[in-house]
């Protein structure tokens, strides 16, 4: 078995985006009260608290008046808050995480955990957790929100659901719940292949494919005019609005003329990533269904390579780590193995009819000519047909 999940758009009216707010300020709130009480407790020289122990107090917390508030909302709401927190806690003590932030209110990304026992799904349609503390009909409609894709998420009486979370992206509402299926497993697998990522095309892969990079289309050329454009008016409408303080000091003014340029900032970025995320999955699946047995790909050092300062950008926008990241759920989805060569493996500098290494070859040298057999072959086609072969080697 496996957890497969799914993430779909919601389409909330007005009601309902506002409660959902409400919510999400709900599971802040309750993060932040956990988080306090922990680092209170420490400096006091006090234990870890469970989060068992943190809920009791908050259930206490919650028959004062001035706590009235939190009976108007789901208590698994802040019980997975709180967990949350004493998790990144123990995280942080345990050396796996940086200390843990308060959350804020402009900063942090709005979410809010849906228990797996209350959530209702149907095909057009989720069913949250007391949206409305109202028991009539026509008011319980409000727990009723529409769903951008029919039928997307799995239902029926044996599925079994986990960590459903509703988070707000900047743009809309996102619902996200993992799924338990059956892992996939072919019985006919075709030859394996190597996927050599680049520049100048996004892949190249060992059966000669190549995929082109989308950046270089007219429409994502148009679209960062656009957003460069933007960027420079917001960037004028914030110096209009300087003020100046006490010491010298500047304090820009947020006018709702920047909050509406910021908007149309946010869209645009949202729209190219969406483009070029689109066309990651269109490769994707495309090799995916041609069940290979095994994909090779490069451990890329992606870090390393933006510090090129003339080839950061063309690099960012490739987006090798999602490229990566869909590759390997993918194939885990349809049973076939995935392997990332090491890091220091040269593909691009190995033969790959005779097996001989260069010494040097330069990002210039596009055609890899190799000094012992003489053989000519494009230099990424190389690369992909030697993490073939690696592939082969291992598996």
């Amino acid at each position: 078995m496996m957890i497969k999940t799914y993430k779909v758009m919601l389409l909330p009216n007005n009601k309902q985006r506002t409660k959902l707010f409400e919510c999400a300020g709900v599971a802040r709130w309750a993060y932040n009260f956990a988080l306090a009480t922990q680092q209170e407790n420490h400096k006091n020289g006090g234990k870890f608290l469970s989060d068992g122990e943190l809920r009791k107090r908050l259930t206490e917390l919650k028959k004062q008046k001035e706590y009235d508030w939190l009976n108007k909302y789901s208590n698994n709401i802040t019980k997975q808050a709180i967990k949350d927190a004493c998790q990144s806690y123990k995280n942080f003590f345990e050396g796996r995480t940086k200390f843990p932030k308060f959350k804020s209110k402009k900063r942090s990304r709005p979410s809010f955990y849906v228990d797996t026992a209350k959530i209702k799904i149907t095909d057009t349609h989720v069913k949250l957790e007391k949206l409305t503390t109202s028991k009539k009909s026509n008011k319980q409609k409000l727990n009723y929100i529409k769903l951008a894709e029919k039928c997307r998420i799995p239902i029926g009486n044996n599925t079994k659901y986990s960590n459903p979370r509703v988070t707000f992206d900047g743009l809309n509402w996102w619902l996200s719940i993992g799924v338990e299926e059956v892992e996939a497993k072919n019985q006919n697998y075709t030859e394996g292949i190597g996927i050599d990522l680049g520049v100048k095309d996004l892949a190249v892969v060992s059966s000669g494919q190549k995929f082109k990079n989308i950046n270089k289309l007219s429409k994502v050329k148009k679209l960062e005019k656009r957003l460069k454009r933007l960027q420079r008016k917001l960037s004028k409408k914030y110096e209009l609005n300087k003020i100046q303080i006490e010491g010298g000091e500047f304090r820009y003014r947020k006018t709702n003329n920047i909050k509406k340029l910021e908007f149309l900032v946010l869209k645009t970025h949202r729209r190219l990533k969406n483009i070029r995320y689109n066309y990651i999955h269109q490769i994707t699946t495309s090799l995916v269904k041609t069940k290979p047995e095994y994909v090779v790909m490069e451990n890329l050092n992606t870090c390393g390579m933006l510090k090129n300062r003339k080839l950061s950008k063309a690099i960012q926008e490739q987006t090798f780590h999602e490229f990566k990241r869909q590759m390997g759920y993918k194939c885990a989805w349809n049973g076939i193995k995935f392997i990332l060569a090491d890091r220091f493996y040269p593909s691009s500098k190995t033969c790959s009819r005779c097996g001989a290494i260069k010494d040097k070859l330069s990002l210039s040298e596009r055609t890899f000519i190799c000094d012992e057999c003489g053989y000519e072959i494009d230099r990424d086609l190389n690369a992909s047909i030697n993490l073939k072969n690696y592939g082969k080697s291992i598996a």
